[in-house]
């Protein structure tokens, strides 16, 4: 289970660095670098549009908002940057 756990955080690392490297590029149109600031940050601060302590509906919004606007965001990120930064990050796979 330790094991486990220490494999999600050492994933969520690797791709936060994914996402801070594709925000840092200049080649990243400002829309793209704007809805990925907005879902880290939406993702980092303590409170919700939907409060947590409402049942399913409270962590709903985290599960769809913020892969939501990283989603978007990929989307407009040209494709030779984004699989730049891929390379980099994940190597050949």
């Amino acid at each position: 289970m330790l094991q486990k756990l220490k494999e999600i955080a050492t994933t969520l690392r690797q791709y936060l660095a994914f996402y801070h490297a594709l925000y840092q590029d200049q080649r990243t149109p400002r829309l793209a670098r704007f809805l990925l600031w907005t879902a880290l940050t939406y993702f980092a601060l303590p409170f919700d549009l939907i409060p947590d302590f409402l049942p399913i509906i409270g962590h709903l919004d985290d599960v769809i908002i913020v892969p939501g606007l990283i989603f978007l965001a990929i989307r407009l990120i040209p494709v030779t940057v984004y699989n730049e930064h891929w390379q980099k990050m994940f190597g050949a796979s």
